[in-house]
């Protein structure tokens, strides 16, 4: 809830970091695809969260405001990504193929994961909130800082698209909410 933390409180930042972050991890892991890249984007929005922690106004939860941030920051990572691909490529020519997934959640698999990179980096955004971390539409809208109709948008378009990238893995009807644990 928002009045859980009080802005400019560097012991409620920290709690809010414990609480969140591995959230806001997996919505990155979802939105780029990449999991070393993720964890470059999801410090560098804790970093940026903590510089505006003193003004954050606490008009939507702390959580969903930290989202917004993150996902902003992923956005602008897979720009930055797109127009040096081939430096991003070489960077990951050293990466060994065998290292074996953290989670053997959904979000995480190789083919689901290159699904989403696929999607424009709003809808994965929207997929990876509501399927793996079970924010409802409301949550969802706060956290990107959009109509609760446009979540619903996002969500469609976005399943049809994943239907289409995954078909012989049912990529539609995989998707499933998962609970959140508070």
């Amino acid at each position: 809830m928002a009045t859980d933390y009080r802005p400019g409180d560097a012991g409620d930042f920290d709690r809010l970091y414990r609480d969140s972050y591995s959230r806001i991890l997996r919505t990155l892991i979802g939105v780029l695809g990449d999991r070393a890249a993720a964890e470059d984007c999801t410090q560098d929005a804790f970093v940026r969260a903590y510089k505006a922690w003193a003004t954050w106004r606490g008009d939507a939860p702390a959580e969903a405001w930290l989202h917004r941030i993150a996902v902003r920051v992923a956005i602008s990572h897979r720009r930055h990504a797109q127009l040096g691909s081939v430096t991003e490529l070489l960077r990951r020519v050293g990466r060994p193929r065998d290292v074996a997934p953290v989670s053997d959640s959904v979000v995480e698999t190789d083919a689901f994961l290159a699904a989403l990179r696929q999607l424009p980096p709003q809808q994965a955004a929207a997929i990876v909130l509501r399927h793996h971390h079970g924010y409802s539409s409301r949550e969802i809208a706060a956290s990107l800082g959009i109509p609760e109709s446009t979540v619903a948008s996002r969500l469609a378009h976005a399943r049809r698209r994943l239907a289409a990238l995954l078909p012989d893995q049912d990529g539609a009807t995989r998707l499933r909410p998962q609970r959140r644990s508070r």
